[in-house]
């Protein structure tokens, strides 16, 4: 009797120990299983049409390197100050006209310290290469009997269509062309109407003419005001601390080589 009791209590010893040495090993296992990784951000930026091109590329190396999501909404600076104003949920603000930026700082409505010029844009001229009936190149071939509507951004909430109304004005050919003039809401929109035929020819923004099918001619910067252009951090947003990383991305070395591709003068350069 006495031989089987210890026969049963040197097995449950045993099992005691196996026990004991599993749990400690899954203690370890659970020591060193590593940390999840940390969730993808998504950022939201308000950005000027003529950045619709450069941007996205911007965007898709800004995410490469730091692993956040960049989406934007892309108008005319004016109607996007104004939803900046009204309270719209955008993170960063990349105005193509510094005095917006300015004017939302006056309002407390952007973080002044995040204020960074980060280009300035240039205009030009624009047909299709399907237009072969007259050549456009310079303000005053606008006057063409062959051209019955001319694009521009709207003047009075698009900085790239109040540059080119400065141009025509200052080249003496607003009035002669006046009535030809058609509206885009922004300077995207300027361009498609060129390009689906809703306009013989019109003045777009450099950085959208990296293009195969059209015919484009930079008009002087001298017969326009600066397209000083600038970015801030919309106040109030829950991810200021990433909003500001995207906005030094912008004028890093390698954002920089991206928006010079698309046409931008950068600072240091003006």
């Amino acid at each position: 009797m006495k031989q089987k009791a210890w026969l049963r209590f040197g097995l449950v010893l045993i099992l005691v120990s196996v026990l004991f040495l599993w749990g400690c090993g899954s203690q370890q296992q659970a020591a060193k299983k590593p940390e999840p990784p940390a969730a993808k951000k998504t950022l939201t930026v308000a950005a000027a049409a003529d950045l619709a091109v450069a941007f996205k590329e911007l965007g898709q190396s800004f995410e490469k390197s730091t692993g956040n999501k960049v989406v934007y909404s892309f108008g005319s600076t004016g109607l996007l100050s104004q939803q900046v104003e009204n309270g719209a949920p955008f993170d960063v603000l990349a105005a193509a006209n510094i005095k917006f930026v300015d004017d939302l700082i006056a309002k407390g409505k952007v973080v002044s310290d995040t204020k960074q010029l980060y280009a300035r844009g240039r205009v030009g001229l624009l047909t299709t290469l399907k237009e072969k009936s007259f050549t456009v190149k310079q303000l005053s071939d606008l006057a063409a009997p062959e051209i019955k509507r001319i694009a521009i951004a709207n003047p009075e909430h698009a900085p790239y269509g109040l540059a080119a109304k400065q141009a025509l004005q200052k080249a003496a050919m607003w009035d002669k062309i006046k009535d030809k003039l058609v509206f885009g809401n922004n300077i995207q929109d300027t361009l498609n109407l060129v390009l689906t035929g809703n306009a013989e020819a019109g003045i777009i923004a450099l950085s959208l003419s990296m293009r195969e099918d059209i015919r484009f001619t930079l008009i002087d910067g001298d017969l326009h005001a600066p397209l000083d252009q600038a970015i801030a951090v919309v106040k109030g947003t829950p991810q200021e601390a990433l909003a500001r990383q995207f906005i030094q991305y912008v004028n890093s070395p390698e954002g920089r080589i991206v928006m010079k591709k698309y046409g931008f003068v950068l600072p240091g350069e003006i």
